[in-house]
């Protein structure tokens, strides 16, 4: 079963008074090309996970900060502060997933006018059961609009593509697990990156290069799970990995109730419950993918269940952990948990 799914808002982390306040102060600092006292462009990501991928492609020659990096917090519920708000009106370049799942900073760039931007995802992203068939591809051979930036500045058009479909169940928009729209993204980055600086564009765009092979190696595994492990079923306490468990060919029987219900912030009916308990305890499932950020009672059941009856338990995060700030290094190892699962050497 495919599962495709966008997670409804918990609460509403909507732009204070403050907030517009401190990105109104602020508004003129950023955008020069030059942010920083040492000629560094300043980037600024919602997330480490891209924050992570700003790094790889700038290198030495950008300052990277991210507004969410605490491993334990669910970045769909987070609620902007006027220091968040300082923090993008002072940047140079802005780099945020979109879709809705950061929209904090769609909301803090809609009132900051111009500001260079790159969006991760844009419109309709699904393409789900194709995505290991372009593994290896160049971007441009690709879903010509996944990944797209909404416009040179970004802000314009920022989340029109989902205004309203709070609960759309059509759409997934945790696409850094799509490794094919990191590539993209990371090509994106270098090319706004080459117009702030453009005597640097070169070495923005290597950069990107040399993080895009690194990608390509990750998406030969997940090939090669495809290959060896194909049609093996999970179950998943919430999708934040669906696009890498799709690309690895595998089949989730998670029951669409369950997720629509954690999606949407909600218990889960009795009957859904039931259901994923008893593909759990009749082991149907090769492995269980568990997201701890979004924890709840009923999904800790599941995992508990799991972990009696011997199905291994594969954690996937919004989030990279503190001690690992490396995205390749971070997918690398979670791919392999996965593979390791999956071939019962777990």
């Amino acid at each position: 079963m495919t599962v495709f799914t966008r997670r409804a808002r918990r609460s509403g982390a909507a732009l204070t008074g403050l907030a517009v306040v401190a990105l109104t102060a602020g508004a003129c600092g950023g955008g020069s090309g030059q942010s920083a006292d040492d000629g560094k462009l300043k980037v600024v990501a919602t997330t480490n996970v891209w924050a992570s991928v700003a790094r790889a492609v700038g290198g030495q020659d950008v300052d990277v900060e991210s507004i969410i990096d605490d491993p334990a917090a669910d970045p769909h519920s987070y609620e902007s502060s006027p220091q968040d708000a300082a923090k993008i009106s002072e940047a140079d370049l802005v780099l945020l997933n979109g879709g809705g799942y950061d929209e904090f900073a769609e909301k803090i760039l809609g009132t900051s006018g111009d500001k260079p931007t790159v969006q991760a995802f844009e419109g309709e992203h699904e393409h789900g059961d194709h995505a290991d068939d372009h593994a290896g591809e160049p971007a441009a051979d690709h879903d010509e609009h996944a990944g797209e930036p909404a416009d040179e500045h970004g802000a314009e058009h920022a989340g029109d593509a989902h205004e309203g479909h709070d609960h759309d169940h059509s759409v997934n928009e945790h696409v850094w697990y799509d490794l094919h729209v990191v590539r993209e993204t990371a090509d994106q980055v270098a090319d706004r990156l080459g117009e702030l600086q453009p005597e640097k564009s070169q070495a923005f765009h290597d950069g990107a290069a040399r993080f895009g092979e690194q990608i390509g190696g990750l998406e030969g595994r997940v090939q090669q799970i495809s290959a060896t492990e194909h049609g093996k079923k999970v179950i998943v306490t919430e999708p934040v990995a669906q696009y890498l468990v799709e690309a690895a060919g595998l089949t989730d029987i998670t029951p669409q109730s369950f997720v629509n219900s954690v999606e949407d912030g909600n218990d889960p009916s009795a009957a859904s419950v039931a259901e994923i308990q008893n593909a759990v305890n009749s082991k149907q499932a090769a492995a269980v993918i568990y997201n701890p950020q979004t924890e709840s009672p009923v999904t800790e059941s599941v995992r508990k269940d799991a972990e009696q009856n011997q199905t291994p338990v594969v954690e996937m995060t919004e989030t990279l952990p503190q001690q690992n700030q490396d995205y390749v290094r971070w997918m690398d190892g979670q791919i392999s948990a996965l593979q390791n699962a999956l071939t019962g050497r777990a």
